[in-house]
C-alpha cells in the first residue's frame, strides 16, 4: 500500500477499500478511487471520505474497468488483494433474529423452528422442549441455571448463553462455538479479553451495532432491553450480520401492529433480491432424503409469509401468481426449515413431500431420478410394502436371525478389506443390510441423521473402548473364535465362555406348575465324588451379555412408543389394564382391611429403625483439612436430585426393599423420588409398599416393572420423571437393563451396582435334648424350638427368581430325613 503517490488511482476489492480508510491513510490529499457503487456505499461513511478529496466511482460490478483506462494522463495502477495485510471480516450465515420463548409461544413454536434456532430459559426447557418439532434447533439462556452447563449441552442444546463467571468455569472445557457471553454494554470494554474465550456475543443494548462497529470478530447477538416494535424490522436490517434476540410476548403470526412485530416481517427485513420482478430464488430439497434437492423455484414475500404461517410450501409462479404446492395435484408439501443463502438473496425451503413427487413429470425431482443412500432407502421401503412372498427381501425382513447373520458377516468382510474398491464394495453390502434392518424397524435414514446430530452435540464423551466379547475376539484373532458354542439351559442360551467355566449342568429343577409346592433335593456329600460335588455346587448360568440384548427391544420399544408402550408391557407381563402408568401424592393410608394393624406397626418400627440409622449417617458437616499453610480441602455431601428405586413384586410383596431405598433417599434430602413396582393385576399397588412409600415421601409411583420399569425412568415419558440414578435389586432382566441404560450416553442416568442371584447358606447341626431337658407330652424334642424354622430363611430368596441358589447345609441326618 506504500507504492503509490498523492495522484494515483486505485481500483480495490472490497476489503482494500476498507483498509484504505483505516487512519494511517487519511493523510493523502488526492487519492482517486474507483470500486464498485454497493461497495462505496457500504464503506463511504461521511466524516471518513471527507479525508479522501476525488473519489472517482466506476460500476465494475456490471461493467468491468478497462486495465488500460487513463484517467487524464495517469494511468490507471491496480494493486492486487495480497498488498492489504487486513483480511476481511467474516459474514457468516446468522439467522436473522433468535426468539426467546416464553410458556405462552405454543402457537407460536411451529413457525419459529422452521427460520432456525430458539433460545429457551433454562428454567423452563423441561417444559419447552416436548414441544418443539423434531429436529429443531435451540440455545439454552443459562445465565441464571444452577443445572450442570454440560448435561444441557450433552442433552441436545446447541449453544449456552453463560455469564462471565459461568464462562470462566466453562473454559478450556467446552468448545468456544457452543457458547454465547452475555454482557451489558457497559461491561463490553472491561470484559473483551475474556469475550475471547466465547465464539459469540449476547449484548444488552438499546443501541444498533454491528461486529464491526464493536471492532469484534465475533457472532453478535443483541438483546434490547426495551424493544421498539416500529423500529425492529430497520435494526434487524441495519445490524447485519449481527441476530437481534426478540422475545415471543412481541411476536405474532399475523401482520405487525404497533405492540407486534410479525414473523414473517422479522425473517424477510434483511433479504433482498436483484430481479426486476423482486422474487427470490428457491432450491426445495428433501427433508427425508438428506436434503437432496427436489427442484428450483421462486418465492415472494407474500408466500414466504404463508410458508411461515402455515408450515406448507407456497411458493410465487412468474405466470399465475401465488402458488400453493399439491393444492390441485395432491402433491403437498409439510415445510421443516426455511434457510436463507449467505447473501441473503436466495431461500432454501426443506419439505416432507407428498403425494407423486415434487416434478410435474413422473420422476421424483426436476433434476431426473435420485441415487444412492436416497435410491436404496426408497427401493427398500417399496419392498418392505409389497416384496412377494419366498423372496430374498421377504426372507430377510422376516428372518431376524438370517439379517442379523447377513449384517455380522458384512461387517467382518469390510474389515478385512484391505483396497479401495474392496473397502467400497463391502461398505456398500454392509449398508444395505443395516438399512434393511432399519426399515424393517421403522428407522429412516433421517433418523439416524439425527441421531448422529445429537451425538455431536454431547460434550462428554465415552472412552470408546470396545466391549470385551469384541475385545476378546480380536485377541484371538481366529475367524473360529466367532463360532460360539451355545448350549441352552433352561430354556435360556448359554455361551461356551460365560462364565463359570465348570461344566453346564443340562438343566437346573423347575416346578411343573405355578403353585406347586416347593421341594428340597437332599444329597450325601459323603457319597460324592469329586466332580459330582463340583457339579452340585455349580451357580446357575447366566450370560449377561445375552440378557442385555433381550432387553435391548423392550427398552427401545419404551423409548420409541412412550407410556403408551409401557401400558402395553404392563398388560401383557403383570396382566393390568392401566389409565396411567403413574400415581402421583397423596397416597391415601390403606384401611385395616387391606393393611392389618400387626402389619402397620412392624412396617412402622422398621421404618423408624432404618431411618434413625442412616439419619446417624449423614453429614453433619463438611470435613475441612488444611493440608499446608493457605491451603484448604474440604469434602462435603451433596443429594441426588432424581432417584429411581425399583421395588421387586413379581413373585412377593417387598415393603423391605422399599423401606431400606427410599428412606436414603428420604434422609439424603433428594427432591423427587420415583418408585418403580409391578402393580396388581387389578392395577393397584401392594398395601404394604404404598404405605412405605407415603412414609418415605415419595414423588412419584411408576406401575411397572421389569426393563420396561428401568427404561420409563433412565429416559422418562410424559408421565414417568426422568431420573440421574436408579437404586434397587430385581431378577436377570432388571440387571440387564439397569446394566444397558447405564452406558447409554443419551440417558446419562447411573445405577447403584448390578445386582447378582441371591445366595444364602444355612448351616447347622441338630442336638437331641434328653427327655429330662426337653419336656412335653411326648417326651420329644419339639419341632417348633429347634432348627428346623431355618427351612424358611434358607427359602426366602427364592422369590428373587429361579436364578437363585438357597443351600441348607446340615451336619445331621434327622433334619434331612
Amino acid at each position: 500500500m506504500t507504492d503509490f503517490d498523492d495522484t494515483s488511482i486505485l481500483l480495490c476489492e472490497h476489503d482494500m477499500f476498507g483498509r484504505l480508510l483505516q487512519p494511517e491513510f487519511w493523510s493523502i490529499a488526492s487519492l482517486s478511487v474507483i470500486c464498485g457503487r454497493a461497495v462505496l456505499g457500504d464503506h463511504c461513511q461521511a466524516e471518513r471520505c471527507g479525508k479522501i478529496s476525488t473519489p472517482m466511482i466506476v460500476d465494475f460490478e456490471f461493467a468491468p474497468v478497462d486495465p488500460n483506462l487513463r484517467v487524464g494522463e495517469q494511468p490507471l495502477r491496480l494493486f492486487p488483494k495480497r498488498h492489504c495485510s487486513q483480511q476481511p471480516l467474516p459474514i457468516m450465515s446468522t439467522p436473522h433474529f433468535l426468539p426467546l420463548l416464553d410458556p405462552t409461544a405454543a402457537s407460536l413454536v411451529p413457525s419459529l423452528a422452521l427460520l432456525g434456532p430458539v433460545l429457551i430459559p433454562a428454567s423452563l426447557v423441561a417444559a419447552i422442549l416436548p414441544t418443539l418439532p423434531a429436529g429443531t434447533s435451540y440455545y439454552i439462556e443459562a445465565t441464571q441455571s444452577t443445572d450442570d452447563l454440560i448435561t444441557l449441552l450433552d442433552g441436545g442444546a446447541s449453544r449456552l448463553v453463560v455469564s462471565p463467571d459461568q464462562l470462566r468455569s466453562l473454559a478450556g472445557s467446552v468448545e468456544k462455538d457452543r457458547l454465547i457471553l452475555k454482557v451489558q454494554e457497559s461491561e463490553l470494554e472491561s470484559l473483551k479479553d475474556l469475550a475471547l474465550s466465547a465464539d459469540s456475543l449476547l449484548l444488552v443494548s438499546d443501541n444498533v451495532h454491528t461486529p464491526k462497529s464493536l471492532g469484534t470478530k465475533s457472532t453478535l447477538y443483541l438483546a434490547p432491553s426495551s424493544p421498539s416494535v416500529s423500529q425492529l424490522v430497520e435494526q434487524i436490517k441495519s445490524s447485519r450480520p449481527a441476530t437481534y434476540v426478540l422475545p415471543t410476548s412481541i411476536l405474532t403470526t399475523g401482520p405487525t401492529t404497533s405492540t407486534h412485530l410479525s414473523i414473517a416481517d422479522a425473517f424477510l427485513a434483511p433479504i433482498i433480491s436483484d430481479r426486476p420482478d423482486s422474487l427470490f430464488p428457491t432450491v426445495v430439497s428433501s427433508y427425508n432424503h438428506s436434503a437432496k434437492p427436489l427442484g428450483l423455484v421462486y418465492s415472494s414475500r407474500e408466500s414466504v409469509a404463508e410458508s411461515i404461517n402455515t408450515c406448507k410450501g407456497v411458493y410465487q409462479s412468474r405466470k399465475h401468481g401465488l402458488w400453493r404446492k399439491g393444492e390441485t395435484s395432491g402433491a403437498t408439501q409439510d415445510v421443516t426449515s426455511i434457510r436463507v443463502d449467505c447473501d441473503s438473496d436466495a431461500l432454501l425451503f426443506e419439505v416432507v413431500q407428498y403425494g407423486g413427487g415434487f416434478c410435474h413429470l413422473p420422476q421424483p425431482t426436476c433434476f431426473g431420478e435420485t441415487s444412492g443412500i436416497a435410491k436404496l432407502e426408497d427401493t427398500l421401503k417399496a419392498r418392505f410394502d409389497s416384496a412377494p412372498e419366498g423372496s430374498y427381501t421377504k426372507r430377510l425382513f422376516s428372518d431376524e436371525k438370517l439379517l442379523r447373520s447377513k449384517i455380522m458377516e458384512e461387517a467382518e468382510e469390510l474389515c478385512d478389506a484391505t483396497t479401495k474398491e474392496e473397502i467400497a464394495f463391502e461398505a456398500g453390502d454392509l449398508i444395505y443390510f443395516a438399512l434393511t434392518r432399519c426399515i424393517s424397524k421403522g428407522v429412516a435414514w433421517r433418523d439416524i441423521e439425527a441421531a448422529l446430530d445429537r451425538k455431536s452435540l454431547k460434550v462428554t464423551r465415552r472412552k470408546g473402548d470396545a466391549k470385551p466379547k469384541w475385545e476378546n475376539l480380536e485377541k484371538n484373532g481366529d475367524k473360529q473364535a466367532k463360532e460360539e458354542d451355545v448350549k441352552t439351559v433352561g430354556g435360556a442360551e448359554v455361551k461356551a465362555d460365560s462364565k463359570p467355566t465348570e461344566p453346564v449342568p443340562k438343566s437346573f429343577p423347575e416346578s411343573t406348575t405355578d403353585d406347586a409346592p416347593i421341594k428340597m433335593r437332599t444329597t450325601d456329600l459323603a457319597s460324592l465324588n469329586k466332580d459330582e460335588k463340583k457339579k452340585l455346587l455349580l451357580r446357575p448360568v447366566l450370560n449377561s451379555l445375552a440378557m442385555i440384548e433381550k432387553v435391548k427391544p423392550i427398552v427401545e420399544r419404551v423409548r420409541k412408543e412412550d407410556d403408551a408402550g409401557l401400558k402395553a408391557m404392563t398388560a401383557q407381563f403383570d396382566k393390568a389394564q392401566l389409565s396411567s402408568n403413574i400415581m402421583l401424592p397423596p397416597f391415601a393410608t390403606p384401611d385395616e382391611t387391606a393393611l392389618p394393624p400387626s402389619v402397620r406397626k412392624a412396617i412402622d418400627t422398621a421404618y423408624d429403625n432404618v431411618k434413625t440409622f442412616h439419619a446417624a449417617q449423614a453429614e453433619k458437616e463438611p470435613l475441612v483439612v488444611s493440608t499446608m499453610p493457605g491451603v484448604v480441602c474440604s469434602r462435603f455431601v451433596r443429594p441426588i436430585s432424581r432417584v429411581g428405586v425399583y421395588v421387586p413384586g413379581g413373585t412377593a410383596i417387598l415393603p423391605s426393599t422399599a423401606i431400606m431405598l427410599g428412606v436414603p433417599a428420604q434422609v439424603a434430602g433428594c427432591k423427587e423420588i420415583v418408585m418403580a413396582t409391578p402393580p396388581r393385576p387389578d392395577g393397584s399397588i401392594s398395601p404394604e409398599v404404598l404405605y412405605v412409600a407415603k412414609l418415605t415421601g415419595v414423588t412419584c409411583i411408576l406401575k411397572a416393572g421389569g426393563a420396561q420399569a428401568v427404561a420409563a425412568m433412565a429416559y422418562g415419558t410424559d408421565e414417568v420423571p426422568k431420573v440421574d440414578k436408579i437404586f434397587g435389586p430385581g431378577n436377570q432382566w432388571v440387571t440387564a437393563a439397569k446394566m444397558l441404560v447405564q452406558n447409554d450416553t443419551d440417558a446419562l442416568v447411573s445405577i447403584d451396582m448390578p445386582a447378582g442371584p441371591s445366595e444364602v447358606l444355612v448351616s447347622f447341626a441338630i442336638r437331641l435334648h434328653s427327655p429330662a431337658t426337653t419336656p412335653n407330652a411326648f417326651n420329644r424334642p419339639s419341632p417348633r424350638s429347634g432348627p428346623p424354622r431355618n427351612r424358611n430363611h434358607t427359602l426366602t430368596p427364592g422369590h428373587r427368581g429361579q436364578d437363585v441358589q438357597p443351600s441348607l447345609r446340615s451336619f445331621g441326618s434327622a433334619l434331612a430325613s
